[in-house]
């Protein structure tokens, strides 16, 4: 596997194709970049469980949690938000002694009460999704071209300080800047796919199509 120039971001892969370098060519992690990150998703659960386990993932590599992915879906009962938040102690020492996942007893507990803070603001604007949408950085803060060098100078933006600090402010817990816009990234708010990346365009396709949710109500 031949590689570009750090600077410039990309990894050539065995099938020719230049992609963003830090999958480092681990296939499983290729999958994932090719496949899942920067992609636009509405659904209410997978957003409640990326930014579950991107709390999870804070001082640590994103393979670590993708690798450990499934066990952490079995262990929260696939990141469904109901029965998350009817979690009790029990299920937190259950969590706690299951080898498989991080067994950090904050972000266990975070899990449920982000659980719990999410139902809350369902019932107040009617959407997760719809209410993570809203801040989506206006173009205006995006930069012209998308470059690694922008992206390791800018680990935190403005829009995933004003959705952390709201965040917060309703009682979310282990959603700092930097974990919200790793969400943001990932879960296609913005796309953070390199220029000269071969998911760039397809992503900017999709994001183009996207029908973004709205809150209902509030």
């Amino acid at each position: 596997m031949s590689e570009t120039s750090e600077s410039a971001g990309l990894i050539r892969g065995e099938d020719g194709q230049l992609r963003c370098r830090w999958h480092g060519g681990d296939a499983e992690y290729q999958r994932y970049h090719d496949e899942e990150w920067g992609r636009p998703v509405a659904d209410e659960r997978r957003l409640f469980e990326k930014l579950c386990l991107e709390g999870f993932q804070a001082g640590l590599s994103w393979i670590t949690i993708l690798r450990r992915r499934p066990a952490f879906r079995e262990v929260f009962a696939g990141f469904d938000i109901e029965r998350v938040a009817a979690f009790d102690a029990v299920d937190v020492e259950r969590a706690l002694a299951d080898a498989r996942i991080i067994r950090h007893r904050g972000k266990i507990e975070a899990v449920i009460n982000n659980a719990r803070r999410t139902i809350a603001l369902q019932q107040e604007v009617g959407s997760l999704a719809g209410y993570l949408w809203s801040f989506e950085p206006p173009a205006e803060e995006r930069p012209d071209r998308l470059t690694a060098e922008w992206l390791r100078a800018n680990p935190v933006t403005p829009a995933s300080t004003r959705l952390s600090k709201a965040l917060r402010k309703r009682g979310f817990a282990f959603v700092g800047p930097t974990t919200v816009y790793a969400f943001m990234q990932s879960m296609g708010f913005v796309n953070d796919h390199v220029e000269g990346c071969a998911c760039r365009a397809a992503c900017e396709a999709e994001r183009g199509l996207f029908q973004r949710p709205q809150v209902t109500a509030g």
